[in-house]
């Protein structure tokens, strides 16, 4: 993965030797340089960033002053030439400390530790799993929970699909393609059973000449999908 990362420093020689150094650290991506950190602070209303490189003594706004400000800091390494402000820096939860001046190598190492830490924090989330009881479904500006129990049958419709429940009157309608959906629907009660059709199992009454019938609605199974279909009947069948 790479990290996001910006530099802020009022000294232009400080700044570009910090720029250069992200630019060409593989796992950095840059995304801006800033001379002033009220700039910083603008930009940040509008991206998100992993890393920032900041200098402490600034004339507007120090580093550390900076580093309060945000309300969801990302990783801070501060930049300066005085070491008497390290322990400041630390206070805040800084990733690292570079005095200036610095070499890459002492650079790549903050670096180093930063993505160390967000990789650290990124495995420690809790994963969230699909279910096999409904999903959600973008359908005229709302979304729409769909249980999969009420889903009769779904047809495709070039760009759309309408996908017709036991609950609605009218199907509901979604930008989407029978592909995507059928890989998003469990197996053990789904079939697709024709390029524009996808029935559920378990909502199968009539069965007649190759189609199956929901109402006064006939879905033909078409003869790529006939061997599946056919094979799940005899493994249902008496």
């Amino acid at each position: 993965m790479k990290l996001k990362t910006i530099a802020i420093d009022d000294e232009p020689l400080a700044l570009k030797l910090v720029s250069d150094y992200i630019i060409k650290t593989p796992f950095l991506e840059m995304e801006g340089a800033f001379d002033n950190p009220l700039d910083a602070i603008d930009f940040l209303s509008d991206h998100v960033v992993d890393l920032i490189f900041v200098d402490i003594q600034m004339p507007d706004l120090t580093g550390i002053e900076f580093t309060r400000s945000l309300e969801d800091a990302p990783k801070i390494v501060f930049t300066t030439a005085y070491e008497k402000y390290a322990l400041e820096g630390y206070k805040l939860n800084a990733i690292d400390y570079l005095l200036k001046p610095f070499s890459y190598e002492e650079f790549l190492k903050a670096a180093g530790k930063a993505r160390k830490q967000v990789e650290l924090e990124i495995n420690s989330l809790p994963t969230v799993e699909a279910n096999n009881q409904f999903l959600f479904l973008k359908s005229e500006y709302k979304i729409r929970r769909i249980n999969f129990n009420d889903i009769l049958y779904i047809e495709g419709l070039k760009d759309y699909i309408k996908v017709f429940t036991t609950t609605d009157d009218k199907p509901v309608m979604s930008l989407n393609s029978v592909k995507s959906l059928e890989l998003k629907l469990p197996e053990d009660k789904f079939m697709r059973v024709h390029r524009s059709f996808i029935i559920n199992l378990d909502k199968i009454d009539t069965i007649e000449r190759s189609r199956i019938i929901f109402g006064k609605v006939y879905i033909p199974v078409s003869e790529q999908y006939k061997d599946k279909f056919q094979e799940y009947l005899d493994k249902n069948f008496l």
